[in-house]
Order: C-alpha cells, then sequence, then structure tokens
C-alpha cells in the first residue's frame, strides 16, 4: 500500500486549469514543478492511504469556494516567484 498526498494532484489540477491566466515567463516542466514546489510547501499536505478517501479529502479543497480560493491564491503567489526568477536557464 502506497501512501499518496491528495494536495499534489489538486495543485497540479489548478496549475494546469489556469496557466494561461498566470502570466508566466517561462512555461518549461522545470519551471511548473518549481511552481508545484513552492505552492505544495505552503499548503498543509493531505494523505491517504486508500484511494476511495480520495473525494472526501478533495471536497474542502475543491467544492469549497473558499478552499479553491486559497489554493488558487497560493499557487499565484509561486507563479510569481518563479517568473520573477526562473531557474530553467541555470547550468546544473
Amino acid at each position: 500500500m502506497s501512501i499518496h498526498n491528495i494536495m499534489e494532484e489538486i495543485v497540479l489540477e489548478v496549475l494546469v486549469k489556469y496557466k494561461g491566466s498566470l502570466q508566466l515567463t517561462c512555461e518549461c516542466e522545470r519551471c511548473l514543478d518549481d511552481i508545484r514546489a513552492i505552492a505544495l510547501n505552503k499548503l498543509p499536505p493531505r494523505y491517504i492511504v486508500q484511494m476511495e478517501h480520495r473525494p472526501y479529502v478533495r471536497a474542502p479543497y475543491t467544492a469549497d469556494r473558499q478552499g479553491v480560493t486559497n489554493i488558487m491564491s497560493i499557487v499565484t503567489q509561486a507563479a510569481g516567484i518563479v517568473s520573477k526568477s526562473p531557474r530553467c536557464g541555470e547550468d546544473a
């Protein structure tokens, strides 16, 4: 049995859905991963071990207007941070 952080899929869905309105300076995989990481570090993790519990854990963050607004705000802030200083051009 594996542990799954539902917040990861919620943040990814928000990022994909609103990517066009985030005014990103770069949409490469590295920059999108950086946005996800920054957002996830600001949000509480929501772990499950049984996938059938997914809807119950997701509901406060996808069905509740305040939950959706909170996640969108955090993803927008993370996008702003990455857009100001994209790391995709750095040498490894």
